[in-house]
């Protein structure tokens, strides 16, 4: 990056790089243990256990999907419950006019496209999805994140955020290397 160019520029982000996938782990657990809020580890494949070396709470997509699944059950058993014995009630040989047998299909589906809908849109908005661009692309490091290198960024809105005390920490965790990412 062009330094006459940064100097103009708001600094988003901190990024340390570590050598291997355990050097990730322990940095992030200590992240996690200092205070740090706004943080995120990033590497070139999944790392069992990194959820809870960083904290991270249990997603809440579960329960908005169950709740529309739920939604999309209930909806689609009333529906039918109403317009087949209080809308247009209807004698057809003598069947009864709340055939639940005849309900499963429509109610089955209802669930279905509820929950597949709730799953999508919960998991964009859970997200802040969409969002076009993340300043910490910006930074020519961190391209080999999807090759093999391993990154914590710390955002520099984050309370505990002091750019002196902050790459002493980093370096502290063992970091390879340390840098500021700008807008």
């Amino acid at each position: 990056m062009d330094h006459n160019n940064a100097e103009n520029k708001k600094v988003f982000a901190v990024l340390a790089e570590f050598e291997n996938p355990g050097k990730l782990m322990k940095a992030a657990k200590l992240v996690s243990r200092a205070g740090y809020a706004k943080f995120d580890a990033h590497s070139p494949f999944p790392i069992h256990g990194m959820d809870d070396a960083m904290g991270l709470k249990e997603s809440k997509l579960g329960w908005i999907v169950l709740s529309h699944a739920l939604v999309g059950f209930s909806g689609g058993l009333a529906l039918q419950v109403w317009a087949s014995t209080y809308a247009y009630p209807i004698n057809i040989g003598g069947r009864p006019f709340m055939n639940l047998p005849a309900f499963v299909p429509v109610t089955f589906e209802l669930t279905i496209l509820l929950s597949a809908f709730a799953a999508v849109f919960g998991m964009l908005f859970l997200n802040n999805l969409p969002k076009h661009h993340n300043s910490i692309f910006n930074s020519d490091n961190f391209n080999r994140v999807t090759d093999d290198k391993f990154f914590i960024c710390v955002e520099t809105d984050d309370p505990l955020y002091n750019e002196e005390e902050t790459e002493k920490f980093f370096q502290d965790c063992g970091c390879v290397s340390y840098e500021k990412v700008y807008e």
